[in-house]
């Protein structure tokens, strides 16, 4: 079985689905969260730098984000620095695709005020280092229930592909909801905590060797016993 089933959001469900279908696999897209734009207010502050740990911040960020595009941004990931470029952002800054690391490479550049654009619901950045102002600009809103696409490729063997914390614990209740049995499942974790949140139970649980999409990917061609044929590195 060469299936997996992604149910991050749009539009990284589609990026995922690509670079899936690049390394051999047979992606099947249902997104169980539906984002959106969410109105903010720009601070009258002045910052040292942006931060972003997710890429639908610059993407839905709006209008507001031209006051700060002249300042050094520091992205999570490629995926999200790249979508900070095509909102503007010229001096960006790449992580590892972890918060916590994201946050070591701005106390490395003495960084002392910075503007966290972020979701609803986020990772709130330690109190280590530079002083951080908060901004929702975007929401990501829970389906319910399960989408179909979703039950039936579980139901067929597919691998679950869990992109966040909240991502994962919200599968793992749709799952429970559904009635499907998590004995019969099998998920793939970006991350550690991502793992944790889904909670025990599945037939087989693994975690990519970095909290990347890329790194998550080759892990799913692992599992399913496909020699990968290359792509390009995500967070999200």
């Amino acid at each position: 079985m060469t299936s997996v089933l992604i149910v991050r959001a749009q539009p990284g469900a589609g990026e995922t689905a690509a670079r899936a279908a690049a390394l051999g696999l047979e992606p099947v897209v249902a997104p169980i969260f539906k984002v959106g734009a969410a109105p903010w207010d720009v601070p009258a502050e002045r910052f040292d730098a942006v931060i972003f740990t997710s890429a639908q911040a610059p993407r839905l960020g709006g209008g507001g984000l031209a006051a700060f595009t002249g300042l050094p941004c520091y992205a999570v990931g490629e995926t999200t620095a790249a979508a900070a470029r095509a909102a503007g952002f010229a001096d960006v800054k790449v992580g590892t695709g972890d918060a916590d690391a994201l946050l070591d490479v701005m106390i490395a550049d003495r960084v002392g005020r910075a503007l966290h654009l972020c979701g609803r619901e986020h990772k709130a950045l330690d109190g280590r280092g530079p002083a951080i102002t908060r901004r929702v600009v975007y929401t990501a809103q829970a389906i319910a229930p399960l989408p179909d696409a979703a039950v039936s490729a579980l139901r067929g063997g597919a691998l679950a592909l869990l992109h966040s914390p909240r991502g994962a614990a919200h599968f793992a209740q749709l799952v429970d909801a559904a009635r499907i049995a998590r004995a019969g499942v099998r998920i793939a974790a970006i991350s550690p905590a991502a793992a944790a949140a889904a909670g025990s139970g599945w037939a087989s649980s693994a975690t990519a060797a970095q909290p990347r999409d890329q790194a998550l990917l080759e892990l799913a061609a692992k599992l399913c016993n496909i020699a990968g044929r290359g792509g390009t590195g995500s967070d999200g």
